[in-house]
């Protein structure tokens, strides 16, 4: 029976196998902001209490960019099979994830601007129900973080035997971590919140609130500036200084025929969480080296997933060498 050489040589392009419990615990984090963010609000119209009010549309910000982890891994699914990504959706997460940091940096900035509004035009804080709702607020933070805790990745390493250790790669889910780290920001907002509205209560210090919340938005900043840093990493290919790039060099300078070969170009990009493609050119002597023998030789690397080889063999420089040996 014949095979079809078009069935032989195809393969999936989609190096991306998702997150389901991250997908799953983000959609019940939204449902659990949203419950809250309703009540505050309906509590603060209800009661003419602004602090409930404002508490309930900061929840609404929060509540926007866990949407949108939400719905990045739910349209990264969708198009998992669509022909039209050369490399799978997995940077559709990763793009959501930048975003969502975009996002904490606007944040930050009102947050400071509120915060040098209160310093030069202070206004009166009715501590005892500003204590209650930042106490509310770290409670559903808290609640929200151990559940995207749980399905946090926090990396592993790779032993790829053949003598090569095992190392950390940092396989993180960049689109969860956003969602954590505006989890977490709000939790950290919450405890200044509570220890300036303390101060101000017991103590009578009302500089404190708007001192914590610039301490908070530097927080906030920092955190954000991670997540851009890394998720913009993976959104501009810029992975050449990865361990994986000397361990495919390592892999070609070993082996038979090594020094008779030498890698001319060499590109390496992330294509998934463990997932890495490369193009590579090489120059040999060796007249049996194949495409198909350098992928044996890059297979002891499982990270890197597809690979598009090219081999230009210099003829003459063997002719020569053969003849001085002779």
């Amino acid at each position: 029976m014949q095979t079809d050489p078009s069935t032989t040589w195809h393969h999936d392009h989609n190096f991306h196998t998702g997150n389901a419990l991250a997908e799953r615990n983000t959609r019940l984090v939204l449902w659990i902001t949203l419950v809250t963010m309703v009540v505050e609000i309906s509590a603060g119209w209800w009661f003419n209490s602004m602090a409930l009010l404002a508490d309930g549309w900061h929840m609404s910000s929060h509540a926007l960019a866990i949407g949108l982890t939400a719905v990045a891994y739910a349209t990264a699914r969708r198009y998992a099979q669509d022909p039209r990504f050369a490399f799978g959706t997995w940077k559709i997460e990763v793009l959501a994830g930048f975003a969502s940091a975009i996002f904490l940096l606007g944040v930050a900035a009102m947050m400071v601007l509120g915060s040098v509004e209160r310093i030069l035009s202070p206004q009166p804080i009715r501590y005892q129900e500003a204590v209650l709702v930042a106490v509310l607020g770290l409670g559903v933070n808290i609640v929200c973080a151990v559940l995207l805790g749980r399905s946090r990745d926090h990396g592993h390493g790779h032993d790829h035997g053949h003598g090569h250790p095992p190392h950390g790669h940092g396989h993180e889910d960049l689109n969860l971590k956003s969602a954590y780290v505006h989890v977490l920001t709000d939790a950290a907002t919450s405890v200044l919140a509570i220890v300036a509205l303390l101060g101000g209560w017991f103590f009578g210090w009302s500089w404190l609130d708007p001192l914590m919340g610039i301490v908070g938005a530097v927080l906030v900043a920092v955190w954000a500036r991670g997540l851009i840093v890394q998720t913009g990493r993976v959104l501009l290919d810029r992975e050449m200084d990865h361990p994986v790039v000397d361990e495919i060099r390592a892999v070609m300078a070993t082996g038979p025929g090594a020094g008779d070969t030498r890698i001319t170009d060499l590109h390496v990009w992330r294509v998934g969480r463990e997932a890495y493609a490369c193009a590579m050119t090489l120059v040999t002597h060796d007249p049996g080296l194949t495409p198909e023998a350098v992928r044996r030789r890059l297979a002891v690397h499982e990270e890197v997933v597809h690979s598009t080889i090219e081999i230009h063999h210099d003829t003459r420089s063997a002719r020569l060498s053969a003849g001085l040996r002779a």
